[in-house]
């Protein structure tokens, strides 16, 4: 399917979602930057909130494309321990790398959010949003 825009492929979306129309148990997370504009959308056409979920790479040494793990807003990190033990990836790399990603996450919350305390994730349904 071909949209024209993200705000296009937004309204689109939101018609599939209708069923979630006003629902007081659901919150519409756009991932940055093109997700937000489609999250926008969603949240707009079917009456719900709208918020930020931000991901972010942790970057092989040398190679900064190369994924090793990734950590989000919410706190959750994954790493690809095969990979890092293989390529022979020092734990202090890791930690630093993480907090350096953490850091850039809370950078970034604050100029998505502002002072808006995170939202209630417990007993919703989340629409995740991406481009």
């Amino acid at each position: 399917m071909h949209f024209r825009d993200r705000h296009e492929a937004g309204q689109l979306l939101a018609k599939k979602l209708d069923s979630l129309r006003g629902s007081k148990d659901a919150l519409v997370l756009g991932i940055p930057r093109g997700g937000v504009v489609l999250a926008y959308e969603v949240a707009k056409e079917l009456g719900l909130p709208l918020d930020v979920y931000i991901t972010r790479k942790i970057g092989a040494p040398h190679n900064p494309e190369l994924a090793i793990g990734a950590v989000a807003s919410d706190g959750t990190l994954v790493l690809d321990d095969d990979l890092i033990r293989r390529m022979g990836v020092p734990d202090d790399y890791v930690q630093e790398e993480t907090d350096r990603q953490r850091d850039e996450i809370k950078r970034r919350l604050a100029a998505y959010r502002g002072a808006r305390p995170e939202p209630e994730f417990a007993n919703k349904t989340i629409v995740l949003v991406d481009d």
